[in-house]
C-alpha cells in the first residue's frame, strides 16, 4: 500500500503497472488473490507501483473507500492466525494508509531516532485518536525506535520523549544503526539472508520475540 514500492523492489517482485497492484482492486474490483506474487524467498506479496498514488486523487476519503481493503480481506477470507498479513504503507495519512489502519489488528509505528521523526509520530497519534470514534475501537499499536545509537544524546532524547508520550506502547527493543541493515536492500536480500549474525538481524529477532511475548502478535 506504499506507492514508493521499496519493499516490492528489494523483494524482487516488480509490478509492471498499476494494474498489477491494489489500484486494480479500487478501480476494477479485481480480486486481491489474483494479484499475489511470490518473492525470491517465497513470501506471498501483492507488489506496489508508483501508479498506486492515483488512489488518493481518484477516490476521495469516503468511508466506503477507506474501508475497501478491510472489506476485501473479509470477503476473500484472507489473513488469519495461521497466515498473518503485513501491510506496508507510507507515513502520510492518505487513502492508502487509512485503508491499512481500518484493516489492521495492530499498528507498528517506526520512529527514526531524530526529532523530526518524533514530531511526526506525535502528529500521527493525534490522527489515530481522531479516527477512533469512527473505528469504534482503539487500534493496538507499538512505537519502534529505529536507527538508534545510544552514544548520541539526540537518540536518547527521542527515546525518552517517546516513552513520556506513549508509555508502555514503546517497544523495549530499539533497532540499532547498523551497516548491514543499510546494505542488504541493495542486494535484494533481507538482513537475515545478508548478515544473519549482525546486530541489525539480532535486533529484529529480539523485536519479534518481544511482540510475541506481550501478545501483540501471535
Amino acid at each position: 500500500m506504499d506507492p514508493q514500492a521499496h519493499f516490492s523492489a528489494i523483494s524482487g517482485v516488480v509490478a509492471r503497472s498499476g494494474d498489477e497492484t491494489m489500484l486494480s482492486v479500487f478501480q476494477h474490483n479485481r480480486p486481491m488473490r489474483e494479484l499475489v506474487q511470490r518473492s525470491n524467498n517465497q513470501l506471498k506479496i501483492i507488489p506496489s507501483h508508483s501508479e498506486l498514488s492515483k488512489v488518493d486523487a481518484l477516490f476521495g476519503k469516503g468511508l466506503n473507500v477507506v474501508s475497501r481493503l478491510s472489506n476485501c480481506l473479509k470477503f476473500e477470507d484472507i489473513g488469519n492466525k495461521e497466515m498473518p498479513l503485513i501491510i506496508d504503507c507510507c507515513p502520510m495519512i492518505g487513502v492508502l494508509s487509512l485503508n491499512a489502519i481500518f484493516a489492521c489488528d495492530g499498528l507498528i509505528i517506526p520512529i527514526s531516532a531524530d526529532h523530526l521523526s518524533s514530531r511526526g509520530a506525535l502528529q500521527l497519534e493525534k490522527s489515530l485518536a481522531a479516527l477512533e470514534p469512527v473505528l469504534k475501537r482503539r487500534i493496538h499499536r507499538r512505537y519502534l525506535l529505529t536507527r538508534y545509537d545510544g552514544r548520541r544524546r539526540m537518540a536518547r532524547d527521542v527515546l525518552q520523549l517517546a516513552q513520556n508520550h506513549f508509555g508502555q506502547e514503546v517497544c523495549k527493543t530499539c533497532i540499532s544503526e547498523n551497516v548491514s541493515l543499510a546494505e542488504s536492500p541493495s542486494l535484494n536480500q533481507t538482513v537475515f539472508e545478508y548478515a544473519p549474525a549482525s546486530r541489525g538481524a539480532q535486533d529484529y529477532e529480539d523485536l519479534v520475540a518481544e511482540l510475541l511475548a506481550d501478545g501483540f502478535i501471535e
